[in-house]
């Protein structure tokens, strides 16, 4: 499998690749620690605007190049434009493309190799799923340059619980893969020669599945979180009742009853 870039006249921001309904979005920018920048973001929400709306994929990996997998946003650049309203549309452009990760009906998976750290921990903790080898890092590490990293703490207190997202956030001490995955910021760590397999089989066993499902299942489960109660299940009721009426879904229940293994055609 081998990554085609965006733009073939420059070293690109991000590498595109696919195979068997699996898009990967490499970021590629090795030498700064795959740091965020204003391209590196038009980029990704570019691709992700793309994809959420191609129903031949049904999964997206977010991996990195290099040794880190996301250093946060890049300083260098923030600091070449020290303004508020610079500050402030680089801030709501990260806040877009953190958001679309949510609302694209395709799950997306982030492969962690290595270090993640502030905006760059934000984007693992915003993936709907992720696998992190074992020498990933993670933290959000902002206030030790004196600002709290704000935004990241929206990703965060939605994974973690609030004492250790609260507390990541105002030490910006570095957590390993097993904590990581022990606070909930990750669901899978396996030693590094083992990441791309298991993301590869992670991402099988969500193709296997409806993409209906999928799609009705990841919108509905972002939405009702912000819900009280009563609303979440009137939301989760009408959510099934329509996916009930799915062909996938009735040929689904059929092949059960029948005790044979359905016929789906997507």
């Amino acid at each position: 499998m081998s990554a085609v870039p965006l733009d073939r006249s420059a070293e690109p921001p991000v590498l595109v690749s696919a195979e068997g309904g699996v898009v990967t979005l490499t970021m590629n920018r090795p030498a700064q620690y795959n740091a965020l920048s204003a391209a590196m973001m038009t980029a990704l929400r570019a691709e992700l605007d793309r994809i959420a709306a191609d129903a031949a994929v049904r999964v997206v990996v977010i991996a990195a190049t290099g040794k880190a997998f996301c250093a946060g946003h890049d300083l260098r650049e923030m600091r070449a434009q020290p303004t508020l309203a610079f500050y402030q549309a680089l801030f709501a452009d990260c806040s877009r493309l953190m958001a679309r990760i949510q609302s694209m009906p395709q799950p997306v998976i982030a492969r962690v190799q290595g270090v993640a750290t502030a905006a760059g921990c934000q984007l693992v903790a915003m993936c709907d799923l992720a696998v992190a080898a074992e020498q990933a890092r993670f933290a959000v590490s902002g206030v030790n340059l004196g600002l709290f990293c704000s935004t990241p703490a929206v990703a965060l207190s939605r994974n973690l619980g609030r004492k250790a997202a609260f507390e990541m956030l105002v030490t910006g001490e570095f957590i390993d893969a097993a904590q990581a995955r022990e606070r909930g910021l990750v669901n899978r760590v396996v030693p590094a020669e083992r990441l791309d397999d298991e993301v590869r089989g992670l991402a099988a066993a969500i193709v296997a599945k409806p993409a209906v499902a999928i799609a009705a299942g990841k919108g509905l489960f972002y939405r009702q979180l912000e819900m009280g109660i009563d609303a979440a299940y009137q939301l989760a009721g009408q959510t099934m009742a329509c996916n009930m009426m799915a062909p996938e879904t009735l040929e689904g229940v059929l092949a059960f009853i029948e005790k044979r293994p359905p016929d789906w055609q997507a």
